[in-house]
């Protein structure tokens, strides 16, 4: 492989990465509470895209901080979580009664696996993230168990039987991730406990029998099992390859489904103990394999220093209790240190002591923008930025030579580029409009063309002119009816008349879903001012 391939791999690689840890970007936003609640009403269904007036109606039955949201604002949250990577757009076709109505329900939105995937882990932390988790130890004599049998049955004449096998190898590695877990997760718990130290004497006595009890038996119990385990996986090493592959011939599962394994972009994480490498992990767990010791190891290690802690933890509170933390010796040679300095270095002693660093007034303006009261804390106000030179050398002068001019000729052409093929694009979308008039009903309009003449239809009901339609007498209520609506776009050279004529009725079909217009025609022609023959189509 050259070297520009595998700069361009690993490029894709943290891309990809980046991708991924943006997804969590939700849970640290200052709307978080509001973001966690849209995803758990996504979370709660399966398959089902939701537009903004379901979330609505969903986020009101559930209650909490999302009730004052309205449709706008849900709609700005929805857009980020799809910026982020925790949502996805679902195309689906709508009818609604105004152009506002289709444009808020024509985005509809899915739950991504990524962002399920984050979500459940948080809500599985946000319920029990300061509990301590028991350890399954009852799994490791099943774990033992299930192994044995496993490697008796794979040494009798012909083999295990496949699916008797892919049963007993899930149900094995189920037991035993399970029981990995719940180690990881106590033992965290146990480290958060023993990096306090203002434990009193009641709390102290509780972690001392959850210590010497409770993590003593976990400590046995993985100590006696492990030898067992380890040995059992060794006489079953040598027969583990044909056993995978027998289990491969047997089920494939999404791996043998065409075109699953073989795409690269179709990438398929395949069940626990169907690959090699969660055997090899599994042993690691039992047995030192590459000289950095085993989990059991570990463990043990441990279970030592957290017993180390729980001695040092002791001998303070003895030490408090006996009165040796006093710091009075200590207080009274400071201030002996005080008496006898000067006044100068009575101010260095005193910063090294306590850290008090005198005021430093900077003579810095704030931005002609950010008028501040006099009133406000310097706790709530804006934060002024202090040049680096004053701040570094006290002193505003500039030093060194100036920098030379930047040159933004490569950012100009990019807007440049940028604009011509926003200006394409939409000369593009009137050429298909104008093209399309009169068969609307027969063809599919792009969504820039679609948004063309949404942009067109907002402006001619702007610049419409109603006529008054009296009924009876001057003293009865009076009716306004759209008499025309029109608007155009010289630089495109297209004209948009619309008319309303009862019973009309006018659909458009386009990528984004169908749009229908009731009591309304549309004529759809060349501006007055644009070259070539002007030509208007009527439709309805």
């Amino acid at each position: 492989m050259g070297e520009q391939a595998r700069d361009s791999l690993q490029e894709t690689g943290r891309d990809d990465t980046w991708q991924r840890l943006n997804a969590y970007a939700y849970l640290s936003a200052p709307e978080r509470l509001e973001y966690v609640a849209v995803m758990r009403v996504f979370c709660g269904t399966l398959l089902a895209d939701l537009a903004v007036p379901d979330v609505l109606t969903k986020l009101a039955e559930s209650g909490g901080p999302t009730v004052t949201l309205d449709a706008e604002t849900l709609t700005a949250r929805l857009e980020r979580l799809v910026h982020w990577g925790a949502l996805l757009r679902s195309s689906h076709s709508v009818k609604a009664s105004s152009i506002t109505e289709y444009q808020r329900s024509r985005s509809r939105y899915q739950l991504s696996k990524l962002g399920e995937r984050i979500q459940r882990d948080a809500d599985e932390v946000l319920a029990g993230a300061d509990a301590a988790r028991e350890v399954s130890s009852e799994l490791l004599a099943l774990v033992e168990r299930g192994l044995r049998e496993l490697n008796e049955l794979v040494q009798r004449p012909g083999g295990v039987e496949p699916q008797d096998a892919l049963e007993r190898v899930s149900t094995l590695f189920v037991q035993f991730t399970e029981f990995a877990d719940s180690v990881r997760d106590f033992y965290a718990y146990l480290g958060q406990v023993l990096a306090r130290y203002d434990l009193d004497s009641a709390e102290y006595q509780g972690f001392k029998e959850l210590l010497l009890d409770y993590v003593e038996a976990i400590r046995e119990d993985a100590a006696f099992r492990a030898p067992r385990i380890a040995s059992v996986l060794d006489l079953l090493w040598p027969h583990l390859p044909g056993l995978l592959e027998r289990l491969d011939a047997h089920a494939r599962g999404l791996s043998g489904v065409p075109g699953g394994s073989g795409r690269p972009e179709v990438r398929v994480q395949r069940s626990r103990g169907r690959e090699k490498a969660d055997w090899e992990g599994f042993r690691g767990w039992f047995t030192d394999v590459d000289g950095q010791g085993s989990q059991v190891d570990q463990l043990r290690d441990a279970t030592m220093r957290a017993l180390q802690s729980l001695l040092s933890n002791a001998k303070r509170m003895l030490r408090s209790a006996s009165g040796e933390m006093s710091r009075r010796k200590d207080l009274l040679r400071l201030a002996r240190w005080f008496d006898e300095a000067a006044p100068e270095d009575a101010h260095d002693i005193a910063v090294a002591a306590f850290g008090l660093y005198g005021a430093r007034h900077l003579g810095v303006p704030p931005a002609s923008d950010e008028a501040v009261p006099a009133y406000t804390s310097w706790w709530n106000g804006p934060v002024v930025e202090v040049p680096v030179a004053l701040r570094e050398r006290g002193s505003r002068a500039q030093r060194g030579r100036a920098s030379a001019m930047e040159n933004h000729s490569a950012q100009k052409r990019h807007l440049q580029e940028v604009a011509r093929a926003q200006a394409e694009a939409r000369r593009a979308a009137a050429d298909e409009l104008r093209s399309a008039a009169g068969r609307f009903a027969d063809v599919r309009l792009t969504s820039a063309a679609l948004g063309l003449l949404l942009e067109l239809l907002a402006t001619a009901l702007g610049n419409a002119r109603l006529r008054r339609t009296e009924v009876g007498d001057l003293d009865e209520a009076q009716e306004f009816g759209l008499e025309s609506a029109q608007s155009e776009d010289a630089e495109l050279g297209i004209r948009l008349t619309v008319r309303r004529s009862s019973g009309a009725k006018t659909v458009l079909h386009s990528a984004d879903g169908d749009l229908v217009l009731d009591d309304l025609e549309l004529e759809i022609g060349r501006a007055a001012g644009s070259a070539g023959r002007e030509v208007e189509v009527s439709v309805s």
